[in-house]
């Protein structure tokens, strides 16, 4: 981590651009409630044509303060591999401007044992960003494991920035999870939903490529 990357200015523009309706909430949600002040886009590459999941989302999108866009790649059960341009201009599609002072999204690894279209999203943000296509002072991947599935995911201990959410702050967080977006409390949503959050932090025009490898958090 480089100095000072994960200080912010009291009000930012920040995107947080997510493989799925429900991830922004799940890894960010939190982080997201306790800066009402910045101006929060939110962008998720699938399901706009999910006639339950997109009301929901743009559910979500208004108690966080943010504005919302969606995009319909596909997410079906094969996980077909997408092709990477094609996924990089659908999000660029849904950007609003190109330039912001953060950039949330998705860690190469994932959040979790395994989910393609996490892992994609990732490796298309981390690659505008270097063509310089979007432009951020910093880049924020959210920094989860389940360690292959022995348990629900968690923060990473040892990651850059992490966030023990204040008691009302969990509690507007899970209730977004639960009333919003509908999942039960034996789901794995629900009983994911960490009380931690955490980043990978890096200043984004100094070549995050490089910087990702030499952290090892690459597949």
């Amino acid at each position: 981590m480089q100095e000072n990357v994960t200080n912010l200015p009291d009000t930012c523009r920040c995107a947080v651009i997510v493989a799925h309706p429900d991830d922004e909430v799940l890894w960010a949600g939190g982080t997201i409630l306790m800066h009402p002040a910045h101006d929060w886009t939110i962008v998720t590459a699938c399901r706009k044509s999910d006639t339950d999941r997109n009301p929901r989302f743009f559910a979500a999108a208004e108690v966080l303060h943010a504005s919302g866009q969606m995009g319909d790649v596909d997410d079906g059960p094969e996980q077909i591999p997408l092709a990477p341009n094609g996924l990089e201009a659908e999000l660029l599609s849904l950007l609003p401007v190109m330039t912001y002072d953060l950039v949330m999204t998705h860690s190469p690894q994932g959040e979790y044992t395994r989910h393609r279209r996490h892992e994609e999203v990732a490796d298309a943000v981390i690659n505008l960003i270097e063509s310089k296509q979007l432009k951020a002072d910093q880049l924020w991947l959210f920094a989860y494991t389940d360690n292959d599935r022995a348990h629900f995911p968690r923060a990473i201990d040892g990651a850059d920035k992490t966030v023990l959410l204040p008691e009302d702050i969990w509690t507007k967080k899970y209730e977004l999870m639960a009333d919003v977006y509908g999942f039960s409390p034996d789901s794995w949503e629900a009983q994911t939903t960490p009380l931690r959050e955490a980043f990978w932090c890096f200043h984004a025009e100094a070549g995050v490529h490089e910087q990702i490898t030499e952290r090892r958090l690459v597949r």
